[in-house]
């Protein structure tokens, strides 16, 4: 082992980690499938289920404010927690991950039964404190178990299974309301109830398989000397958040400039596309409304599976192109494609410029985690990775605070404009991301371009 340091108490430790292959990588990231069916399900199908409940639409930001505050207040105190854990029986990660996933299972069980708005308000909060909880540890895990020169295939696994489970989300609910009929006392078709009820099988289920299937690597005696030598319960954690965020690189602190216009425009995305669709592409009736919905599971499902189509083939370009400018030019293409929406009158064509967005998509959730785990210690992976969410997050919490008034007094209530915004932000970033120096790969001591594809 050798070890740089970063800090007097922090250093990167460089392992001779053995290689995985190929299959063992998809196993290990396979949890990420039923995370994010979860996160696809609050994308597409929580603000209609608001909307069915009786909510308008200038309410949508602040009624997702769960989202940005629960990533801002559990994911950096889990990272830091899971970096002072470890259990010979349970791990350091694995405790996290399993609790997040199940707390995911019942909460999206009991989501469409709720018959109020402050219901589902409230079950959104803990749903999202359960993705959370499992999230920034899963992505440590990641990065625990890679060497350096397999780091980029790992987060980009993660950012195919992204796809791969937000597209069954929302290809779900296209596919359900073609055969399941009817609704709940409160409004809430029945097709939207069993996409739900899927949701809460694939969360705890896949990761099961990714965490009994895949061990941890144990800590060194140094490291576990370490460890045991450092002060337990969330005071100390705490403590060691606002110390990882007063030593944050500068080239990371940049990165959450960019982070700051790519999640707000992301956010704004989200919250209007379905409004855009209905208004452009669908009849204003109450069953106009509905397969607007819909169709937004179909839109949302087929750039996911751009996404996981794409996300390997991205690993080979920012090895040769760099990171920076791999995810510069996505965001540019999210930016093109959402800036055509708007203007689409065809449900048929908006597959085409939703292409851009999903290759950004596969590039979001992949590629900038290549360049932040060069940036900081391996010993404080857990801390800054839920530092990372917190560039995510306050985004997405300004937007909740702020876009309601942009939305009335500046886009004229009309969605189509919000979704231009979220354009001209994503394109703010993607330029951005060029003032960024990319940091210097470290290279392990396993051969680099041994990238097994199967067993050995």
């Amino acid at each position: 082992m050798s070890t740089e340091a970063s800090s007097p108490q922090h250093t990167s430790i460089v392992r001779t980690k053995p290689l995985m292959t190929m299959r063992q990588i998809l196993i290990m990231n396979l949890g990420f499938f039923g995370i994010q069916y979860s996160f696809g399900m609050q994308q597409t199908a929580v603000n209609p289920v608001y909307e069915f409940l009786g909510a308008n639409p200038h309410e949508l930001p602040i009624l997702n404010l769960a989202g940005p505050i629960t990533g801002l207040l559990i994911q950096p105190l889990i990272g830091a927690l899971s970096d002072r854990t470890w259990s010979p029986r349970w791990g350091r990660r694995k405790p996290f991950i399993l609790i997040g996933a199940i707390g995911c299972s019942i909460c999206l069980f009991l989501f469409p039964f709720v018959t109020a708005v402050w219901m589902a308000v409230l079950l959104l909060w803990l749903l999202d404190a359960s993705n959370n909880t499992a999230m920034e540890p899963y992505r440590a895990f990641i990065a625990d178990k890679l060497p350096p020169s397999q780091l980029g295939k790992g987060f980009l696994a993660q950012s195919f299974f992204t796809g791969l489970g937000i597209t069954l989300a929302n290809l779900s609910l296209f596919v359900f309301q073609k055969f399941i009929e009817g609704s709940t006392h409160a409004g809430i078709p029945y097709w939207v109830v069993g996409s739900f009820m899927l949701g809460a099988v694939c969360s705890i289920g896949s990761v099961l398989i990714s965490i009994l299937r895949t061990p941890e690597i144990p800590p060194s005696a140094e490291e576990l000397a370490a460890l045991r030598s450092k002060k337990g319960g969330f005071g100390p954690a705490i403590a060691e958040i606002g110390e990882a965020i007063r030593d944050m690189p500068v080239e990371l602190r940049k990165l959450a400039l960019v982070y700051f216009f790519q999640w707000y425009g992301l956010v704004i995305y989200w919250q209007f596309i379905a409004l855009t669709i209905a208004q452009n592409m669908f009849p204003p009736t109450d069953q106009g409304k509905e397969e607007a919905v819909a169709w937004t599971g179909l839109v949302n499902g087929w750039y996911n599976i751009v996404t996981f189509c794409v996300a390997f083939g991205l690993v080979a370009f920012a090895r040769k192109r760099g990171a920076k400018l791999v995810h510069c030019a996505c965001l540019l293409l999210a930016a093109v494609g959402l800036a055509i929406v708007p203007f689409l009158t065809n449900q048929y064509l908006i597959f085409i410029p939703m292409v851009g967005f999903g290759i950004a998509w596969a590039s979001i959730m992949g590629v900038p985690y290549i360049m932040a785990v060069r940036m900081v210690p391996s010993t404080r992976l857990g801390v800054y990775m839920g530092i990372i969410n917190m560039m995510i997050v306050i985004p997405m919490l300004i937007q909740s605070v702020t876009f309601g008034w942009i939305y009335t007094h500046l886009l004229g209530d009309n969605p189509g404009n919000a979704i231009l915004f979220s354009a001209a932000f994503l394109a703010i970033a993607a330029l951005l991301m060029l003032w960024l120096k990319e940091p210097r790969a470290v290279r392990d001591v396993d051969d680099v371009g041994a990238m097994p594809m199967g067993g050995h």
